[in-house]
C-alpha cells in the first residue's frame, strides 16, 4: 500500500497526507518519510507528529506489555494497558485477547474481531501460548515429565504441557489453555515458584523483539491471516 493511501485510510485527505509527508511530519518505523508514493512494508509503524496512525475499520494490534500494568480498560488504583494507547485508539472497540497479570510481561494482542478473540482463548481451540518463566529452581527432568502428563491442581487438571529447561532456573512452558494464574500455579505445584513470567508467543504470532515494553504495533496482514487460519475464521 502507498503511504498516502494509508494516511487517507486513517482519516486524512490525499492532499493533507501529501502535505504532511512533504513537511516531514510523517515517519515510518521511526524514519522521516520521503515520498507519498512510498510502499509500506508489512507491519510498518506510521506516525504523524509522533502519534500512531492506524486505518479505520477492523484493527488488530500486538503490544509488549510492561510489568506493573493491569489488563483492563480502567482501574482506580493501577495503570492499565489501555492507558498505553493513544486516545484515538482507546475509543475504538478494541478488546485484549485474554489477560496478563500485573507482574507478567510480554505479548498481548488486541482486536476488534470479537469472534477471533474468543477463539484464541477458548479451550476448545487449544491455541498454544508460550511463556518464559524464571523460577526458584532448580528445574529438573522430572518436572518435564510431570508437565507432559498434566498436573492435577486444586480445582482442575491442567492439560499436558511442554516444558523446556533453558537454564537451571529458567524454563519455556507451552500450554494450550489459559486459566487464572495457570502457569504460576503449575510451577508452584512442582515446588518451583515463579519469580518472573514473560509471554513470548500466541499461536503463530511471536512478540516483535523491536518493541520495547509499553510499545505496540499493528499486526502484519500475514500475522492476522495466520491467526484466522488457526481458528477457522475467514480472513476479512
Amino acid at each position: 500500500m502507498r503511504l498516502d493511501k494509508y494516511l487517507s485510510d486513517g482519516g486524512m485527505s490525499r492532499s493533507q497526507a501529501r502535505d504532511a509527508i512533504a513537511r516531514g511530519r510523517v515517519r515510518v518505523d521511526g524514519v522521516v518519510a520521503k515520498g507519498a508514493g512510498s510502499p509500506l512494508p508489512p507491519g510498518a509503524q506510521v506516525t504523524l507528529d509522533g502519534e500512531p496512525v492506524l486505518p479505520r475499520g477492523p484493527l488488530h494490534l500486538m503490544m509488549h506489555k510492561p510489568q506493573g500494568v493491569v489488563t483492563a480498560r480502567e482501574d482506580r488504583r493501577l495503570p492499565t494497558v489501555f492507558g498505553l494507547l493513544p486516545e484515538a485508539l482507546r475509543v475504538r472497540d478494541l478488546s485484549p485477547v485474554g489477560r496478563l497479570d500485573r507482574d507478567t510481561t510480554g505479548l498481548l494482542l488486541f482486536t476488534t474481531n470479537g469472534q477471533l478473540a474468543h477463539r484464541l482463548i477458548s479451550p476448545r481451540f487449544a491455541v498454544e501460548k508460550s511463556y518464559l518463566a524464571r523460577v526458584e529452581g532448580p528445574l529438573l527432568p522430572a518436572h518435564i515429565d510431570a508437565m507432559a502428563r498434566g498436573l492435577s491442581l486444586s480445582d482442575f487438571t491442567a492439560r499436558p504441557a511442554a516444558l523446556t529447561i533453558l537454564e537451571e532456573d529458567l524454563g519455556r512452558l507451552v500450554i494450550a489453555e489459559g486459566k487464572y494464574h495457570q502457569v504460576k500455579r503449575m510451577f508452584a505445584a512442582l515446588g518451583c515458584p515463579v519469580m518472573s513470567l514473560h509471554r513470548e508467543r500466541i499461536g503463530p504470532v511471536t512478540l516483535d523483539l523491536a518493541l520495547v515494553p509499553g510499545q505496540f504495533r499493528p499486526l502484519a496482514p500475514e500475522e492476522y491471516s495466520a491467526l484466522c487460519a488457526l481458528t477457522g475464521l475467514e480472513d476479512t
